[in-house]
């Protein structure tokens, strides 16, 4: 049984004075919104609905704790990205989610969501790059590795791991596939490194 399996909703947040304070420890999942974030929370759970995905990406506008006992917290993040928003409603989110990533003191890890196939977007580098200051740990899932060929998904997964080596060497990445479930224990691993009390 991992850490993930004991996930349950805790509450959903819209503004930084509503982030709880529980003395614990979170782990941050963010990504584009089209990217799997959602898919990828809910496969390390087990759980088909626990983080709602949708056709309409983007959906995930406000700031939601999942608790996974013992003081330890999955945070989703809302994704980042997509055009179809109110420019009023972006703007909310990305103060939301600039300050809660450069001052969250419980937040231990990111992970950042990025799709196998087009991964290091210019919106993935802004997001790497405004939270390295915090000089916590990222780890990169790179989802949908199953619309690759093993070959094509191992050199994918090497550039990236050469890339971030040498422009975000802060960073860990994997392969990860929601449809296939592969990747779900290795990232369980580092996310549950990073939980453990210090």
């Amino acid at each position: 049984m991992g850490i993930f399996s004991q996930a349950k909703f805790f509450t959903t947040v819209n503004h930084l004075r509503d982030l709880p304070a529980h003395g614990g420890r979170e782990v941050a999942f963010v990504g584009r919104s089209n990217a799997g974030k959602s898919s990828a929370i809910n496969t390390l759970a087990n759980y088909t609905r626990l983080a709602f995905t949708s056709k309409t990406p983007g959906r995930t506008q406000h700031i939601n704790y999942f608790e996974l006992g013992e003081g330890r917290f999955l945070v989703d993040l809302p994704g980042y990205g997509y055009a179809k928003v109110p420019p009023e409603s972006k703007k909310h989110w990305e103060s939301l989610l600039s300050k809660y990533l450069l001052t969250r003191e419980s937040l231990v890890g990111l992970v950042i969501i990025m799709d196998a196939r087009h991964p290091f977007t210019e919106l993935d580098e802004a997001m790497l790059d405004w939270f390295a200051p915090t000089g916590k740990p990222v780890h990169i899932l790179l989802t949908k590795s199953d619309k690759l060929s093993r070959q094509q998904a191992t050199l994918t997964l090497n550039r990236v791991k050469s890339y971030a080596a040498e422009h975000f060497p802060h960073c860990s990445a994997q392969l990860f596939s929601s449809l296939k479930k592969q990747g779900a224990e290795e990232a369980e691993a580092i996310i549950a490194t990073w939980l453990a009390a210090a």
